[in-house]
């Protein structure tokens, strides 16, 4: 979940509003889960505190096997070439900036390098690390991590803050093509689409898809609106339930009141 400043022309003035992005598809939703690893890798890495890189360092072990997927590299340079094709058809159109389309081309173009460049298994180089997978098993048990436990890690982390990071960093520097790569198909992917306004009544919303594609849809509903939607579709229908924010209750109860919210397709 994100949050941004967008404007809807049923609120009277600009309000911030809450994203949600509902994946169709395996891929999208392992970019994703990549996207949102990297940056709480790259937060917690900044900051000075043990408790803060152990969380790091837990963080790019869930990436390592996220990453894992023996075709995801692949399915990355595939997809960048097709975009990569997709924007060579717009050169010499007079519409189009001819700089910002060369710039585009260019990033595509070194994240595609930059991925072809990583040899053997994703990862391979921290599963090779007999210290760092120990500390990936032991971190698996509730509370395994302990001194008692691991006291070469228990050593590590008291080492200075600038050492930890730097070593957290070279851990990390070796997948970030994968990083880059996600981050551009997904601007892409979010870029695709424009939202339309819509209302849930009396908290439900459903939409005749009459069998079109979709990729990934966005929900965006204001902060202030106590409505949390929940999403099923196929290429028929789409589905969204506004239900109620948690409130010490057992079972989400639907929001019986109409929600006014924005929907957005996406689609490469």
């Amino acid at each position: 979940m994100a949050q941004n400043w967008n404007n809807f022309s049923f609120f009277k003035a600009p309000i911030r509003v809450i994203t949600y992005e509902y994946p169709f598809n395996e891929r999208i939703r392992t970019l994703l889960r990549l996207e949102d690893l990297f940056e709480k890798t790259a937060y917690f890495a900044e900051s000075d505190g043990q408790l803060e890189h152990h969380t790091a360092l837990v963080t790019l072990f869930e990436i390592l096997e996220t990453a894992g997927r023996a075709d995801l590299k692949m399915d990355l340079i595939q997809e960048l070439e097709r975009q990569r094709q997709t924007l060579l058809a717009f050169r010499n159109n007079p519409e189009i900036s001819e700089e910002a389309l060369s710039g585009a081309l260019y990033e595509i173009e070194a994240s595609s390098a930059a991925l072809l460049a990583m040899a053997g298994k994703i990862g391979q180089y921290l599963r090779d690390n007999d210290w760092l997978m120990s500390i990936k098993s032991r971190a698996a048990i509730p509370g395994g991590v302990c001194e008692f436990d691991l006291p070469s890690y228990h050593w590590w982390l008291h080492r200075a803050p600038g050492i930890r990071r730097d070593a957290i960093s070279e851990w990390t520097r070796p997948l970030l093509p994968l990083r880059d790569a996600a981050a551009i198909v997904l601007r892409l992917l979010r870029s695709s689409g424009r939202p339309k306004q819509h209302t849930a009544v009396s908290g439900q919303f459903q939409l005749n898809l009459g069998g079109t594609a979709a990729q990934m849809v966005r929900v965006e509903v204001g902060v202030e609106q106590p409505a949390v939607p929940e999403v099923s579709a196929n290429k028929y229908f789409l589905n969204i339930r506004f239900t109620n924010p948690p409130a010490n209750e057992l079972k989400a109860k639907v929001a019986e009141r109409d929600v006014p919210f924005a929907l957005t397709f996406c689609n490469l």
